[in-house]
């Protein structure tokens, strides 16, 4: 008997992971970087549809360049 895991892709194993999880919605599923390689070299982007971001939030000193007047 096989495993119908082994059927499915590795994008279709992180949605169906990603979904598992209770009160979860398909945004939260969504792709949240992008790559592309260039000369042997793997570039990740952060997606610009993704709707959590990595860093500081939009207001945050840090994020407005404002980190010398925080401290």
């Amino acid at each position: 008997m096989s495993d119908s895991s082994e059927l499915q892709t590795d994008e279709d194993k992180r949605r169906e992971e990603l979904l598992r999880a209770g009160g979860s919605t398909e945004a939260d599923a969504a792709p949240r970087i992008e790559t592309s390689e260039h000369d042997g070299i793997t570039r990740i982007d952060i997606a610009d549809t993704a709707a959590v971001r990595p860093g500081p939030g939009p207001g945050t000193p840090e994020a407005d360049g404002d980190a010398e007047m925080a401290r």
